[in-house]
């Protein structure tokens, strides 16, 4: 797989992220920042969710800690992200191109490469990446250089391009999975008694998602814990294999395991 590979399959990738890095950009504009500000956050970081929630808490005033607790468990995903594209690399890359595609790994990227058939090369993967990163600062610098011009009006109606990046996230996957849409609903409820309740709603924006966040995710995944074929829920073995005994005769594995 070739670098122009990874470009071709990044296009689609860079010309979405155009709108909501231009949505990004004139949220950071609307908050008070200078213009540099915005492209500055998106050369350096490649996190849209991670992007807007950090601008906002620094725009807030929010303490380091809280600002650094924010981002650990919005962006923790990516880890996940990146070992299970490992997987898919094999051998023969060095420390320094692990490093800088690390960089890179984005929801949208990781869902086109871990699709791909074949094994990934360090090449296809840049192209794939460079592409998309690409779309994302050119349409942070877009909508920097546009802050000024736009009509206010128009420029808060752009906002809305973030929360609508949100419901094309979610929603399939809650059509799909049922304790995603739980997980949904139980993070909408908390979000609204933090908003509504009069001693809660006094936490900052960065702690009620840190809250939400730790606390639905764990309820979720205690509720319905992921087994492994062959193991319980504890992750030992098939009560009938748990003394390393082999299937009854006649019977093979495989109808054993079912």
């Amino acid at each position: 797989m070739k670098f122009t590979n990874g470009l071709k399959d990044g296009l689609p990738i860079a010309l979405g992220y155009i709108s909501v890095a231009f949505a990004y950009a004139i949220s950071a504009i609307n908050a008070g920042f200078p213009f540099w500000f915005p492209i500055l956050v998106s050369v350096t970081n490649f996190t849209g969710t991670g992007q807007f929630a950090g601008t906002n808490l620094i725009a807030a005033g929010a303490g380091i800690l809280e600002l650094i607790t924010t981002m650990l468990v919005i962006n923790i995903r990516y880890t996940l992200m990146s070992v299970s594209l490992s997987q898919k690399m094999g051998g023969g890359f060095p420390l320094w191109q692990r490093a800088l595609l690390s960089f890179g790994v984005t929801d949208e990227n990781y869902a086109v490469a871990i699709r791909s058939p074949k094994k990934l090369t360090f090449g296809y993967l840049t192209g794939l990446m460079c592409c998309s990163f690409c779309g994302w600062v050119g349409g942070t610098a877009l909508g920097a250089a546009l802050g000024d011009v736009l009509p206010r009006s128009l420029m808060s109606a752009l906002g809305i391009a973030l929360f609508a990046m949100f419901v094309a996230i979610i929603i399939p996957a809650a059509r799909d999975d049922k304790k995603v849409l739980l997980l949904v609903a139980m993070s909408t409820a908390a979000s609204c008694l933090f908003y509504f309740t009069p001693v809660l709603n006094r936490l900052s924006d960065g702690w009620v998602i840190i809250i939400c966040s730790v606390v639905c995710t764990a309820i979720v995944a205690f509720l319905f814990p992921k087994k492994e074929n062959g193991t319980d829920a504890g992750g030992g073995q098939n009560a009938g294999d748990a003394g390393g005994n082999a299937p009854p005769e006649g019977d093979s594995a495989e109808e054993v395991q079912k």
